[in-house]
């Protein structure tokens, strides 16, 4: 995420006082940077002064309007489950720090959580090395075992929702459309992050060696929820073919077998997913564009984003035969 400097003062008097209470004796945050690239939520980094004169980060998550404030208390007790569950995993998630999901205590509905190192990276230089480490990432996700299930996934497309782009493949998108009609295919349930895509996954890049990049964890578990891997790694490629290309979506789905991935057992299950998720992001290609060029892909305007969601579409469909 970009970020923007801001005095301790732009928090809001009841968010700030909220804040305030639970940091420990002797703190008190010393500067907030406003984080943009989300699309869901305000978000801040909070840098609080330590009693020996060091310093350390929070994150602050605030559905403030305009965003989503209807959703915010599912989204952040969602959020809030999912970090507590995940503690000692191994799947690197920030830790909660405190929640207020109905803004019993503050301006509006608020989630307060450790920062994470690293940084998102949306750049076509060294994104071969980076696919790997992303599947098996979301290898370890898919392997944890809750012991309360969370809510089952959601999906929101059908087939009369879906916003055909201009120019594109009428009879793949047709064919692509009519696969939202037919049940979901059955499948086996796993705890699925839900929302990831290589914007939700920082990275440490070493400066002289792109390639080494390591991932430093995983954020925004907002939408956690239980249902089939496929869709989490339908997502994922979603992204990456309308990031870097249709063919890098097309290879998520490879690396993420090799990396001990268990998709579905057949192919047209795989593909089922695969194409909903796609035919998601056309209601949405104006405000998932957006936040990638506020973060330096200036070029992935609207309409080359639709016209690589054509072709991933297509490749889809071409796969089915």
């Amino acid at each position: 995420m970009v970020s923007t400097h801001d005095e301790a003062q732009a928090l809001r008097p009841l968010t700030l006082a909220w804040v305030s209470r639970h940091l420990e004796v002797g703190e008190r945050i010393v500067r907030t940077e406003v984080l943009h690239g989300g699309i869901t939520a305000e978000m801040r980094r909070l840098t609080v002064g330590t009693r020996d004169g060091g310093t350390r980060d929070l994150v602050l998550r605030s559905f403030a309007a305009p965003f989503s404030v209807e959703h915010a208390e599912d989204r952040l007790n969602r959020e809030a489950g999912a970090l507590t569950l995940l503690t000692g995993t191994g799947v690197p998630a920030p830790g909660l720090v405190a929640v207020d999901p109905t803004a019993a205590h503050c301006e509006y509905p608020s989630l307060l959580m450790t920062h994470l190192a690293g940084r998102t990276v949306l750049a076509d230089e060294g994104l071969q090395a980076r696919v790997p480490p992303l599947a098996r990432q979301l290898v370890e996700i898919h392997a944890v075992r809750p012991a309360e299930r969370p809510r089952k996934y959601v999906t929101l497309t059908t087939a009369d929702t879906v916003v055909v782009p201009k120019g594109v493949d009428a009879a793949a998108w047709a064919a692509a459309i009519d696969m939202l009609r037919r049940p979901a295919p059955s499948y086996e349930g796993r705890f699925l992050h839900r929302d990831f895509h290589p914007g939700n996954v920082p990275f440490d890049v070493p400066p002289s060696r792109p390639a080494g990049a390591r991932i430093t964890g995983v954020v925004d578990w907002t939408a956690a929820s239980w249902g089939p891997a496929d869709l989490d790694v339908a997502h994922c490629s979603t992204n990456l073919a309308l990031l870097h290309g249709p063919a890098w979506g097309l290879r998520f789905a490879e690396a993420y077998e090799e990396a001990g991935g268990v998709p579905a057992a057949a192919a047209s299950e795989r593909l089922y997913w695969r194409v909903r998720d796609g035919l998601a992001c056309s209601e949405e290609v104006r405000l998932v564009a957006q936040p990638w060029r506020e973060a330096g892909r200036t070029e992935l305007t609207t309409q080359v984003v639709e016209e690589r969601l054509d072709a991933y579409v297509t490749a889809l469909m071409d796969a089915l035969g």
